[in-house]
């Protein structure tokens, strides 16, 4: 999976179209990622103890993988990724439109 952890990314597609924010978890063995501000969900928890009251809060759920697209820090615009090997046999994350390490 390309995006990582940190990235900052654009979304695509889907309700929040157009959003760019920071991932906050990579989920790569259902190909999903977790987007700041993105996809926020409401979730009922009870009260743990007694005389304690419920909430509702609010949190992000995972988002599909190819509904992003990682923005360059270099060129700033939304682009894909591509791999180069470095002379020392390490593989880096290329930007496709400036050729810029990410």
């Amino acid at each position: 999976m390309k995006v990582h952890k940190g990235d900052k990314v654009l979304v695509i597609a889907g309700k929040d179209k157009g959003k760019t924010s920071k991932v906050i978890k990579a989920l790569p063995s259902v190909g999903k990622v977790v987007v700041e501000e993105v996809n926020i969900k409401k979730k009922h928890i009870r009260p743990k103890k007694e005389g304690q009251k419920g909430q509702v809060v609010q949190i992000p759920a995972p988002v599909s993988i190819s509904n992003v697209k990682v923005m360059c820090p270099k060129c700033e615009k939304a682009t894909r990724l591509g791999y180069k090997k470095l002379e020392n046999n390490k593989k880096v994350r290329v930007c496709k439109k400036c050729n810029a390490e990410i």
